[in-house]
């Protein structure tokens, strides 16, 4: 049965535009958890713009499920994961100027900063996952780093503009999908994932996590987050 990772990433994001100490996501995160989450997913980026350290520490004190810190591939960030010991890294690509995460790591070119950053996490008793495109060569590049997961980029999927362009995105998927288990990698996915695209994305199957931030925030502005969470959780379950 797949799963949900709630990104609460923007619980810090609110909190940080007015420099306070509201909203906290460890509340988030906590109230996520209890309305049927089964992880808290958390990205600590290089410039802090909205995770800090306080956060990913207390986080890894209390999150009762399944931590994931998604990180750039650096040293910095390396030895904060070493140290704190989440679950789960997801290696991700970060540029200072964007507003959220763009494509896929690029696996291909990096391979040696890849592999080296997969091997001191791993060896530290972290499991890895990479956030990669759904392309055969990025899949086959992240299994020769030795990572646990791909965590399948969807964005493009959740940008398409029509019918036909779902289909090709989908199709996309899905093979990512059967060449990353037939490799011997478990398969999670994330990124514009909405309460409307999860149902053609969850019929595919395959996919053991899906990580939703945005969306499920969105709604919880509305309705609450335990309500948005549980509607979020029952979609992926059902679908």
């Amino acid at each position: 049965m797949a799963k949900l990772g709630l990104n609460v990433d923007h619980v810090a994001t609110v909190r940080q535009a007015r420099g306070g100490v509201e909203p906290d996501p460890i509340t988030a995160a906590a109230l996520g958890e209890l309305a049927g989450a089964e992880g808290i997913t958390i990205h600590l980026r290089e410039d802090r713009r909205h995770i800090q350290d306080r956060d990913l520490e207390l986080m890894r004190r209390m999150v009762k499920t399944k931590l994931n810190l998604e990180m750039a591939a650096t040293q910095e960030m390396v030895r904060i994961a070493l140290k704190v010991k989440p679950n789960q890294v997801t290696l991700v690509p970060e540029k200072r100027q964007e507003l959220t995460t763009e494509g896929g790591l690029d696996v291909v070119l990096n391979l040696k900063l890849v592999s080296d950053a997969v091997k001191k996490l791993r060896d530290g008793g972290i499991v890895v996952s990479l956030f990669v495109d759904p392309h055969q060569e990025q899949i086959k590049a992240a299994n020769k780093t030795g990572a646990d997961y791909i965590e399948i980029h969807t964005g493009s999927y959740a940008e398409a503009r029509n019918w036909q362009e779902q289909t090709r995105e989908l199709d996309k998927i899905d093979t990512a999908i059967k060449l990353a288990r037939k490799v011997g990698m478990g398969v999670n996915a994330g990124h514009g994932i909405n309460y409307v695209n999860i149902k053609p994305l969850a019929a595919l199957g395959g996919i053991e996590e899906y990580n939703i931030g945005h969306s499920i925030m969105a709604r919880a502005i509305l309705v609450g987050l335990d309500r948005a969470v549980r509607d979020m959780v029952e979609l992926i379950k059902y679908a």
